[in-house]
Order: structure tokens, then C-alpha cells, then sequence
């Protein structure tokens, strides 16, 4: 556990405004509630993602209709990391999103 807590807290602030914001510019159907660190996008097929974090273990969680995964921070990538399959956040989103709502979004930088 090599983040403090205020900057784990500072990096996925960050990481749920910058997934905000890519879904608010893509002009999709989709509702977007933030709530005590928990951010819900709601797909118009009624399909959620939810990010959540989880500060005892410095990780953010996606709960998807795929499962659930969990995330580090590699600071020498600067990327969030899944713990199981080292896949980075914003290419399996890619892959996520397209199976669940059936477009395609770039999440280039997560």
C-alpha cells in the first residue's frame, strides 16, 4: 500500500470526473449519479457500471455486468491496474462498454 490516503482519494476523484466527463460528451442516453465516492452510469438498456473505492485496500472497484474488478494504482505507469488480469481501466472499459451498451468510447488516459 504504497498511496496515502489523501492521494488515493485525490486519484480517483480525478479518475470518476474524467469518466464523467467522457460519458457527458458522448452523447449517449445514459443517467450518471455520484454519490460518497460511488459513481453509477446507467445505460439505456438499463445495464450499469459502478466505480466504487475501497480505501482500506487503496483500490477502486467496477462492478459490470461482466463482474467485478478490482483496481491499483501503478504509479510508474500512472494508470489504474486490474489486480487479476493487469489490464489497465480505460482499455477494458472499452471493451466493457462495447459489450454492455453496444458503442464505442474512448477511455485513452484511464
Amino acid at each position: 500500500m504504497s498511496l496515502t490516503e489523501a492521494r488515493f482519494h485525490d486519484l480517483v476523484d480525478a479518475t470518476q470526473q474524467t469518466l464523467e466527463d467522457i460519458f457527458d460528451d458522448s452523447g449517449l442516453d445514459i443517467d450518471l449519479e455520484s454519490s460518497a465516492g460511488v459513481l453509477t452510469v446507467k445505460f439505456e438498456n438499463g445495464s450499469q457500471l459502478i466505480f466504487s473505492r475501497q480505501e482500506p485496500l487503496r483500490q477502486l472497484w467496477l462492478a459490470a455486468v461482466s463482474g467485478g474488478f478490482h483496481f491499483d494504482y501503478d504509479e510508474e505507469s500512472e494508470r489504474w491496474m486490474c489486480d487479476k488480469s493487469e489490464e489497465q481501466l480505460g482499455e477494458m472499459l472499452e471493451r466493457i462498454v462495447k459489450q454492455q451498451a453496444d458503442v464505442e468510447l474512448d477511455f485513452e488516459g484511464l
